[in-house]
């Protein structure tokens, strides 16, 4: 064994003792550090990007790491971290994505590992706590971006399957061209449609409802009944980007009675929201959608990356995804054969910081997580309308506030930039820029599990000191 192999294998024990202390010092320093460090800290070190012949060892890369690369770590896991759906990492959760690189599981198969009835039992439990039937089956993915791949995918073989074709089998081009239709789709689900080889042109904006994001039913029958022979998927949102606006899908399923489409229900972070009775209406009829994407990483606070594909077609779902070979397990339709139900082979044990949470927290933990976050960000809204130079977009329907500056003399896009531009440097709270209704504007997304009255109250104090000052 290579003497620097040798010499970590013997310090174990005090390179884990180190990791843990350095992780105690992070997160104890979660509530000072700036949201969005400086740029000078995010650059690279002379000589880091270099490969040494002989190496230094875990703790001296440890230090190196710590000394050099610390101050360039944001506080997106912190309480104030409201830019894109950011989640933190309950401690449960970060607890378990900790033992997760210590087993190291691959999590492929269920025939050498429990890692694979870990997974099942998180699906069920995730299931209760979202309302979804046991109809459905579930797989653990990278993010929003595959579950959304997997949805699509799956929805794509079921469009070829109506018409004698196997998609997996015989390629995209047998089932010739396909229309997607919604108002307003994540981007993510756009990049599935180029990976799939459906393409980003075969995305038919279907007008919105006025003053809102989400789609008008009867603009989209209109469009259905002209165009009654194109295969045809259906992008449901639940909780767009910018205002957390719910497509009424319930109208949507009547339509597809109709009209005979695949209906697949992006629901990133707005999914969660059915855990609570007060919000669980929002998203009434999504029982019955063919495919569901859920973010875990975002209002769930497991750590990154974590996201949940549902489907009610685990026969289909297999024949894209399966994996033939001499040397694996056969396909067979059973809901913990994962090698043969996502893009991935390898795959790590994933599903255990969500099991973690859900074991750790229950049914009124997370509530309790998505109803506070709620009533957080209805705060921070009023009081961005009782403060100068701000005004909201959108009401408050969720846990993002979309807002914009008043009281502006020239380039709106360039004030509100440089405006962001202030409130990263001043470090207390973090937003990202957006557009709606062809506006310039300012979004507030809060998920995380430890945002209090008291991180409304600051962020409300930055906002309005970095409003009007010219640095």
């Amino acid at each position: 064994m290579h003497p620097t192999l040798q010499q970590d294998l013997t310090r174990f024990p005090l390179i884990l003792d180190h990791t843990r202390r350095l992780a105690e010092t992070f997160l104890a320093g979660l509530n000072e550090r700036p949201v969005c460090p400086p740029a000078a800290a995010q650059q690279l070190k002379l000589g880091d990007d270099r490969l040494s012949a002989e190496g230094v060892g875990a703790q001296a890369a440890l230090e190196h790491f710590w000394q050099h690369y610390a101050d360039g770590l944001s506080a997106s896991a912190g309480p104030r971290y409201f830019g894109f759906v950011t989640g933190g990492a309950t401690p449960a959760a970060l607890a378990g994505d900790w033992l997760v690189s210590v087993f190291d599981q691959n999590s492929l198969l269920s025939h050498d590992t429990v890692a694979a009835a870990i997974e099942l039992a998180a699906i069920e439990q995730l299931k209760s706590l979202l309302g979804l039937p046991k109809t459905f089956s579930g797989s653990l993915v990278s993010g929003a971006t595959m579950a959304n791949f997997c949805g699509l995918a799956i929805g794509r073989q079921w469009l070829g399957a109506q018409r004698g074709i196997n998609v997996a089998q015989q390629g995209v081009a047998a089932l010739g061209a396909v229309q997607v239709l919604a108002a307003n789709p994540h981007s993510s689900s756009e990049k599935a449609l180029g990976m799939l080889g459906i393409g980003r042109d075969a995305l038919v904006p279907i007008a919105p409802l006025p003053d809102s994001e989400a789609i008008d039913p009867d603009a989209l029958a209109r469009h259905l009944a002209a165009h009654p022979a194109t295969p045809t998927i259906v992008l449901a949102s639940a909780g767009t980007v910018n205002t957390t606006a719910f497509d009424n899908i319930s109208r949507l399923l009547a339509l597809r009675e109709r009209y005979g489409f695949w209906l697949h229900v992006d629901a990133a972070f707005g999914g969660v929201a059915a855990c609570s009775p007060a919000y669980a209406p929002l998203l009434e009829g999504w029982q019955q959608a063919d495919s569901i994407t859920v973010d875990a990483h975002k209002w769930l606070n497991v750590p990154y990356d974590s996201a949940i594909q549902f489907t009610r077609h685990l026969a289909l779902q297999m024949q894209v995804f399966q994996n033939v070979s001499a040397y694996m397990e056969a396909p067979a339709l059973r809901p913990d054969h994962y090698l043969h139900l996502t893009p991935e082979n390898s795959r790590r044990f994933r599903a255990l910081p969500l099991w973690m949470a859900l074991k750790a927290y229950g049914r009124d933990g997370i509530r309790d997580m998505v109803e506070r976050n709620i009533l957080l960000a209805k705060q921070l809204g009023d009081g961005l309308t009782a403060s100068e130079g701000f005004c909201l977009l959108a009401p408050v329907n969720l846990n993002v506030v979309c807002f914009a500056l008043t009281g502006i003399s020239g380039d709106a896009e360039a004030e509100r930039d440089n405006f962001l531009a202030r409130l990263d440097r001043h470090g207390i709270i973090r937003c990202t820029a957006t557009h709606y209704q062809g506006q310039p504007a300012i979004r507030a997304a809060l998920v995380n599990w430890m945002t209090e009255e008291s991180d409304i109250a600051l962020a409300l104090d930055s906002l309005r000191a970095c409003r009007f000052t010219a640095n």
